[in-house]
């Protein structure tokens, strides 16, 4: 006689001696033997904690920057050509090459809790100064580095920067 042990993807075990009698059947005990299966052990967790913005400790992540600007009815892209104009430069890279931007590396996230200034409530360099940046950030990342890319999305971010030099995993 030859044994056979059934599985499948539930939580029944069969055990069945080929060829001879069951050795158990699809009782209230089967079940019993496979209680602990993956399924059961899966669980969820939101994490509230974040290293960004730290100042103190191990892990130094400080905000260097919250960036972000409210065009109201306006299209980004032609209030941001506007302000190229406003501040007398001919295109972004002409901009780009005036204005003083941050020369390192940042981390960004969302920043959802506070309210970003309306456009014409700057100043037109200020304003510039936040647009150059918006263009240079994905939603994750500032890079200096990077040609200034001025989309609908770029440009209606609202970020928080932060100096991740002193972050080593």
């Amino acid at each position: 006689m030859t044994a056979t042990v059934l599985a499948t993807t539930s939580t029944v075990w069969g055990a069945v001696i080929i060829g001879g009698p069951v050795l158990w059947n699809d009782g209230p005990l089967e079940r019993l033997a496979n209680s602990g299966s993956p399924m059961s052990r899966g669980r969820q967790e939101r994490i509230a904690a974040t290293v960004l913005g730290q100042d103190q400790g191990a892990v130094r992540c400080p905000r260097v920057l919250r960036i972000g600007l409210d065009f109201g009815r306006r299209s980004p892209l032609n209030c941001v050509r506007d302000l190229l104009k406003t501040c007398g430069f001919a295109d972004e890279h002409e901009a780009r090459a005036a204005v003083t931007l941050p020369g390192e590396s940042c981390i960004c996230r969302p920043d959802v809790a506070t309210r970003s200034p309306l456009v014409t409530s700057l100043p037109a360099n200020d304003a510039l100064f936040q647009a150059l940046m918006l263009g240079l950030c994905t939603a994750w990342c500032y890079d200096p580095r990077r040609p200034v890319l001025w989309t609908r999305a770029s440009l209606t971010r609202h970020l928080e920067l932060f100096d991740g030099r002193g972050f080593y995993v």
